[in-house]
């Protein structure tokens, strides 16, 4: 329906009410972002919407929401869409995320390489003896957070190069989900956004969550412990851990309101401390 011109706007950048679609691997940051900015800006009210990445673009595109937060830009096609209404989206970096891959507490197999990564994902690798002779695991049970998450675009357009995953992997319905699953599962390898692993409780920000391992990955044709790097902030800056994205604050909104004051907020020292520990 169309909006009444006449009709005064109900928010500014610092007040009334605004929904946000937030891809879920990214939910724990947002969540921590949204509940600073309303402690400053006690009028602003933001609902953050956790969803399936695709699922926060077709929100988007549709104008349920004027805000998304998402490990992509916006492809040409949907650059020109907004073009042809005379809107701009404004598209503002505002981290850098990690693909990380985690196993069972009794997996002894925490070194592992991109390549075998890739294979693994495609299907050529199929078993633990296969990246270690003495396993006494089975099946690679390979668990994603939601079949159209951005873990599982990024895993088809970067790791795979576009090349098909196998259809043996399996997904469940969120991030939540996959933790709890390697967790009891002796054989699973789950992929998972590095912020939902990160542990909270450590002051230092140097720990991960106890009750899973998380691998550590090597760009080498064989991993050792000297050239296999854990998603540690230190070996993402570095780009030393292969698998990196980076995150974006997307404003498609004609006006400057509450989105727009959310997306600077994002991007200013206070937002960028919040991510700084997560």
């Amino acid at each position: 329906s169309c909006q009444n011109s006449n009709a005064p706007h109900q928010d500014t950048p610092t007040s009334g009410t605004t929904r946000v679609a937030v891809d879920e691997t990214l939910i724990p940051i947002i969540t921590d972002e949204i509940d600073v900015f309303e402690s400053i800006y006690a009028m602003a009210g933001i609902f953050g919407i956790p969803c399936p990445e695709v699922d926060a673009f077709n929100l988007l595109l549709k104008d349920s929401v004027r805000m998304i937060v998402a490990s992509r830009k916006l492809t040409a096609d949907e650059e020109e869409y907004y073009k042809n209404k005379t809107i701009f989206p404004k598209q503002t970096k505002i981290a850098v995320d990690a693909v990380a891959f985690i196993v069972n507490r009794e997996n002894p197999d925490t070194l592992i390489t991109a390549g075998q990564i890739r294979e693994i994902l495609m299907g050529k690798i199929k078993n633990w003896s296969e990246l270690n002779p003495g396993s006494s695991l089975d099946d690679i049970k390979v668990i994603f957070d939601h079949p159209r998450s951005s873990t599982a675009q990024y895993a088809v357009a970067e790791i795979c190069k576009g090349q098909a995953l196998s259809p043996g992997l399996s997904a469940v319905s969120n991030n939540s989900a996959v933790l709890d699953f390697v967790a009891r599962t002796p054989n699973a390898l789950g992929i998972i956004g590095v912020n939902w692993i990160s542990d909270h409780r450590d002051s230092s920000n140097r720990g991960f969550l106890k009750e899973i391992k998380v691998v550590a990955l090597s760009r080498e044709e064989t991993a050792t412990k000297d050239n296999s790097f854990q998603p540690y902030q230190a070996y993402l800056a570095t780009g030393q851990y292969p698998f990196t994205r980076d995150i974006y604050a997307i404003v498609a909104d004609p006006r400057v309101g509450l989105t727009s004051g959310f997306a600077s907020f994002l991007a200013s020292d206070r937002g960028q401390r919040i991510i700084l520990k997560s």
